[in-house]
């Protein structure tokens, strides 16, 4: 998703037409909402196709994605219907989310508040992972037991 972010216009950071974080306070706290509009949401769906065309020429692939809006799964799972697609949900509770928000230093505090809710909302999953007490490494181990890789 990064990469993909990356290839926009620096204009469309912080331009309603592309993706702006606006500081709001829930439940009395700081709290960084992301509102994204035609430009980015163009760039984001075809990220989605370009994936499936990656995948379509042979490639094997794991997708980083915050999806925040409703439909997102389904549309992978749509384009990847010739495939097989997992997804898996990273999980851990807020407190433990925001800590991590701090310490990567990269982030805007809050942004895992707004995020918290929204996220996973209406996604079917097909593994779930709770990662309080795992690492990226033991995640992706978990994953490949999973399903036999």
């Amino acid at each position: 998703m990064d990469a993909f972010l990356d290839m926009l216009p620096k204009a469309m950071f912080g331009h309603p037409d592309g993706l702006v974080f606006e500081t709001i306070e829930l439940q009395g706290l700081p709290c960084v909402a992301i509102r994204t509009g035609p430009a980015l949401e163009r760039a984001m769906q075809g990220m989605r196709h370009a994936i499936a065309a990656l995948a379509a020429q042979g490639n094997h692939l794991v997708v980083d994605e915050v999806m925040t809006r409703d439909g997102q799964a389904g549309e992978y799972r749509h384009l990847l219907s010739d495939f097989d697609v997992r997804l898996v949900g990273l999980f851990a509770p807020l407190e433990v989310l925001e800590a991590r928000e701090r310490q990567r230093g990269d982030r805007a505090i809050g942004l895992a508040r707004w995020q918290y809710d929204r996220v996973h909302r209406g996604v079917a999953y097909d593994l779930k992972i709770d990662t309080t007490n795992s690492n990226p490494m033991q995640s992706a181990r978990i994953i490949r037991d999973a399903f036999g890789l």
